[in-house]
């Protein structure tokens, strides 16, 4: 399945976005909802970035969450990213950073922020390597984009 879902990504960063989905969704529909959790993450967060509606990507960034969630204690929801195994630590940053930037596109900032931080929260799990300052520094970036706090005490 690993391989397969490589195949569909190298389709969607050529540009061809509408097979991307089409071949996505057909992959989620084999591997349905037993299926493995690291596979169910990496379809959904890859088909999240197929979409061109951004209450779609939401919808898809949002399952990716809950399957990396699913390994927690069995199948139920984590509720903090550190019980989740240590494979699955290194994809929170980013599945909360697509979310915060979801939540951005649609406005709701107040989300957006919350999702921000457990970004950055989770971030201590990632490598010192290229995908780690990268995501490190869309972070970053994404926190610089974000509105204010309306409601965070601006008289200090």
């Amino acid at each position: 399945m690993t391989t397969r879902i490589g195949q569909v990504v190298i389709l969607l960063h050529g540009g061809d976005r509408e097979e991307a989905r089409n071949r996505f969704a057909a992959l989620w529909e084999e591997l349905g909802e037993d299926g493995s959790a690291l596979h169910r993450c990496t379809l959904a967060h890859y088909m999240a970035d197929s979409q061109d509606d951004p209450e779609d990507e939401l919808a898809w960034d949002l399952a990716a969450l809950k399957a990396a969630d699913s390994v927690a204690r069995g199948r139920a929801p984590a509720t903090r990213w550190r019980e989740t195994p240590q494979p699955f630590r290194g994809f929170y940053p980013s599945l909360h950073l697509n979310l915060a930037a979801d939540y951005h596109r649609l406005g709701e900032h107040q989300l957006a922020r919350g999702h921000l931080g457990r970004a950055r929260e989770a971030a201590g799990a990632l490598a010192d390597d290229d995908y780690g300052d990268g995501v490190r520094a869309a972070i970053a970036r994404m926190g610089q984009r974000l509105p204010s706090d309306p409601g965070a005490d601006q008289s200090a």
